[in-house]
């Protein structure tokens, strides 16, 4: 709970959160009104229950003040400074008022949309299968082998991005996605697969063998589509391309 105050001064009306100690003059408001005419105005002890210790007040005008350092003090309260506002936290509000001044709960999930976790580990994913088939274009636009073992590399990482994707999936449009991912990295599979078998059998390779490649342009097409659907808290749409 933070209670903002104005002054250096913090009101505090007698029938207010704090009890006064037994010790507060009980005076009519005819009497008040000759005290505070008198040479100083009535002064008193505040108390509050629930906390050791005392805080000065004082009467002025029928009011009762108390000193917000000394009243800090006391509760084992913070005073922050905003501009000409002078800011009392007190310790522990929040739990002796449950409800009031809680932290909002996060929203669940959407139950059938696209989570971001599971949207970012499939970017992941697609990133990787990305850079997999630019090296593999880019062995064969410039005539070198494709081998075994940067494609190897390739595979391993988009097999632990899928398993980071499948443990995010957490909605039945994540959980369709899925399907669409496993497509996506079984297609890169099976055409590097292709050309290391190629290689296996030195057999040559034109450099523009994936110009118009029918399955490398299921790859590039089931990636445009992903990309398309892929937004927080939307619905899945299943891609052609990817099958």
């Amino acid at each position: 709970m933070r209670i903002q105050v104005v002054s250096v001064l913090f009101g505090v009306a007698t029938a207010g959160l704090a009890q006064m100690a037994q010790s507060v003059p009980q005076q009519s408001a005819t009497h008040g009104s000759q005290a505070q005419s008198a040479s100083s105005p009535p002064s008193a002890v505040l108390t509050v229950t629930g906390h050791s210790g005392q805080a000065p007040v004082v009467q002025r005008n029928g009011r009762w003040y108390v000193d917000v350092e000394g009243l800090a003090r006391m509760t084992g309260g913070t005073l922050g400074f905003k501009g000409n506002q002078i800011v009392l936290t007190l310790p522990g509000a929040a739990a002796s008022h449950p409800g009031q001044n809680a932290p909002v709960a996060a929203a669940p999930p959407e139950e059938r949309g696209f989570t971001r976790d599971f949207l970012r580990a499939g970017v992941e994913q697609m990133s990787v299968i990305r850079e997999w088939r630019s090296a593999l274009e880019n062995a064969i636009r410039t005539n070198n082998p494709v081998e075994e073992g940067w494609v190897s590399y390739y595979r391993r990482a988009a097999n632990d991005r899928m398993s980071m994707a499948a443990a995010a999936a957490a909605t039945d449009s994540d959980r369709k996605a899925m399907g669409l991912l496993q497509s996506e990295m079984g297609m890169i599979g099976q055409l590097s697969d292709r050309f290391l078998a190629l290689r296996s059998n030195l057999t040559y390779v034109n450099p523009n063998s994936l110009d118009n490649d029918p399955l490398d342009q299921k790859i590039l097409a089931c990636a445009q589509g992903m990309a398309a659907i892929a937004v927080p808290g939307g619905m899945f749409e299943d891609v052609a391309a990817c099958h």
